[in-house]
């Protein structure tokens, strides 16, 4: 069997969600005209990543400033269950195409860095949060939970994403490969030249094929008149070169690396090179050892607050 998929490298319209739903939209119809059956967006896409931006936070102290920084960018997250969600959820069963699409979600006074799966039905497949925002991400951003760490059905085999520097936490790769995904996405804000060679070692590792999605972004795109930064000045500065790819179960790149421009990177993916690629190795397999090394992962949705309404004296036992 076999899969056109697709990788989208471009910027969000940072802190105007609608306009980023209508750029999605578009970058959707464009790629289903070249064929996709998949489409894989960055990560923080709807929503944006705020690149440079520190909301005036340091140890010991926050500003109003920050504090009206932070409520712009908490306004233009999403809800999962929410109209924008829905509209690409539409456009993805017009193309009849899956899409993975990186968010930032909004749950109470909580955001959190999201990728909501869609399916060609139109129906939203399920989501991953992102279990560890890395550095200042985390005091903008809660932590996931094992819950969402759970890969969805396709006709082309499994499909799941980790999420950026989730990609250098063994453990969640293992969680990963156990489901046996064939279909990792990596939505990813990192751009350097060391992400190719990390990328092509989870394709290696995880005989599956990987689509990593990384925004393009540069000064003029970003609103320095609205949120705090520490950015170069002159427009043309790149915040964010790109660098999204396609790579098979044995590590050949089959579309990317591309850098400073916007890009559709497509490929067609054939299924039956990953049961090719698992002959002389399958990380949960042939090639484990269960006997020496095992892994506990808890899948447990966590919550604060435990409400009990069953009435007092009534047990199921």
């Amino acid at each position: 069997m076999k899969l056109i998929a697709t990788v989208a490298q471009t910027a969000s319209v940072l802190l105007d969600t609608p306009a980023t739903i209508e750029k999605a939209l578009g970058l959707m119809t464009e790629a289903a005209k070249q064929g996709a059956q998949l489409l894989v967006f960055p990560e923080a896409f709807i929503g944006g990543y705020p690149k440079g931006a520190d909301f005036d936070i340091h140890l010991g102290g926050r500003t109003p400033r920050g504090r009206t920084e932070f409520k712009r960018y908490y306004d233009a997250a999403v809800t999962v269950d929410g109209p924008a969600i829905a509209q690409l959820a539409k456009a993805a069963a017009k193309h009849r195409m899956y899409v993975c699409v990186g968010i930032i979600e909004r749950e109470g006074g909580t955001l959190y860095c999201t990728a909501v799966y869609l399916g060609p039905d139109g129906a939203v497949l399920g989501k991953h949060r992102k279990l560890m925002p890395t550095a200042l991400e985390r005091l903008v951003w809660g932590f996931g939970d094992g819950s969402t760490l759970k890969t969805v059905d396709t006709p082309y085999g499994k499909l799941g994403a980790v999420i950026c520097w989730e990609n250098y936490m063994p453990a969640l790769r293992m969680a990963m490969y156990q489901q046996r995904i064939a279909l990792y996405c990596a939505p990813t804000a990192d751009d350097r030249d060391s992400w190719a060679s990390t990328m092509q070692h989870i394709a290696l590792e995880g005989r599956c094929f990987v689509l990593s999605a990384c925004q393009h972004l540069r000064r003029s795109q970003f609103p320095a008149d609205q949120m705090n930064n520490r950015l170069p000045e002159p427009a043309d500065t790149v915040l964010m070169r790109g660098g999204s790819m396609i790579i098979d179960p044995l590590g050949k790149m089959l579309a990317g690396p591309v850098f400073n421009e916007d890009a559709l990177l497509t490929a067609e993916l054939d299924m039956s090179a990953i049961p090719m690629a698992q002959m002389d190795f399958d990380v949960v397999g042939h090639y484990a050892r269960p006997d020496v090394f095992a892994l506990r992962v808890n899948t447990r949705a966590q919550q604060s607050v435990r409400l009990d309404d069953a009435p007092q004296g009534d047990t199921n036992e």
